[in-house]
């Protein structure tokens, strides 16, 4: 298992995280994820490591941009 914290730009509210994690949760491999609205990080737990791509195109997928720092 592995975890890893992105950082998304965007999120202000309960909705932004539910948002994020759906479309997240829907990676294959992710086992869990945690999303933190006010420090805009979200840890992600899965089988193994996951490809920066398909994490960005989930957080782009729910409206949200992952920023650079967190690639």
């Amino acid at each position: 298992m592995t975890e890893r914290v992105y950082t998304v730009r965007g999120m202000v509210c309960g909705h932004c995280a539910e948002s994020v994690g759906e479309e997240l949760e829907g990676i294959a491999g992710v086992t869990a994820v945690s999303v933190d609205v006010d420090s805009g990080t979200v840890a992600i737990t899965s089988d193994e490591a996951l490809d920066t791509a398909d994490v960005r195109a989930a957080i782009e997928e729910a409206g949200y941009e992952l920023s650079a720092e967190g690639a």
